[in-house]
């Protein structure tokens, strides 16, 4: 990890700032990627001058979510062209994805992601990734490339890669706001991975793995908490890929 990590980095040691793709999964928060993490993610990938690039599966979703009501809708939607509201129209199918072309992955959360990217929600445990995203979490894991999710996405880090270290923040049940979540730690650990209980302020780093985790909207926070949430998580990201620039410009 860089010390005194600041957008000044790039520019004060002439090395080009990390390429990052973003794995989006719809549009809002019970059907695809929640807005505020996904927008969020972009800002502060912005914010330190990073280039990225969204791309989102070219497939149906699960299902449309009526969210004035929480309730489904007749018709389903392409999560592709769900995902471009988000991007700005920015965005391309998952199996273009090269790994050799960036130094980064990142997963915002959202419902999208257990029900599009994966079928965690339901079937948990049991269920399967999108062999699209498994294949692009391994070949990024393979590489010794970051990956960062926030919220509920880190179960797919998990599923992908046994025996990491993340956080989908509170596993407590006496915990009134977040006990429906306590399931969610339960079969992460029961995969073998490692949990680290966090608050809305917090932050998980797995240093062997280089993944970085929040919790975002896995927990009630304010707007600009979860939006500072998803930003410690890019951070994270961006120092871990500006750690392999410095060592491959110091070669």
């Amino acid at each position: 990890m860089i010390a005194n990590f600041t957008r000044r980095t790039f520019a004060n040691l002439s090395i080009k700032a990390p390429n990052v793709a973003i794995v989006l999964s719809g549009s809002g928060v019970y059907d695809g990627s929640e807005i505020t993490e996904g927008i969020a993610t972009l800002v502060h990938l912005s914010r330190f001058d990073a280039t990225f690039q969204c791309y989102a599966p070219d497939k149906m979703q699960m299902h449309a979510i009526d969210h004035t009501t929480g309730t489904e809708h007749e018709e389903s939607r392409n999560v592709l062209q769900e995902s471009a509201r988000i991007a700005r129209g920015d965005v391309k199918a998952l199996d273009e994805l090269q790994e050799s072309n960036y130094d980064a992955i990142i997963f915002p959360g959202g419902f999208g992601a257990a029900k599009n990217l994966s079928t965690w929600a339901t079937e948990g445990i049991d269920g399967s990734v999108d062999l699209e995203v498994e294949k692009a979490i391994q070949s990024f894991h393979a590489a010794g490339k970051p990956i960062g999710a926030c919220c509920i996405a880190p179960v797919l880090v998990g599923k992908c890669i046994p025996g990491c270290t993340l956080t989908v923040g509170s596993g407590d049940t006496s915990d009134e706001e977040n006990w429906p979540y306590a399931g969610t730690v339960s079969q992460l650990e029961a995969l073998g991975c490692v949990h680290e209980t966090t608050d809305i302020h917090g932050v998980t780093i797995d240093v062997q793995n280089k993944i970085v985790t929040s919790p975002a909207y896995m927990y009630n926070g304010k707007p600009h908490e979860v939006f500072d949430s998803v930003g410690q998580m890019v951070e994270g990201v961006l120092k871990f890929a500006f750690g392999a620039k410095l060592a491959e410009g110091t070669k």
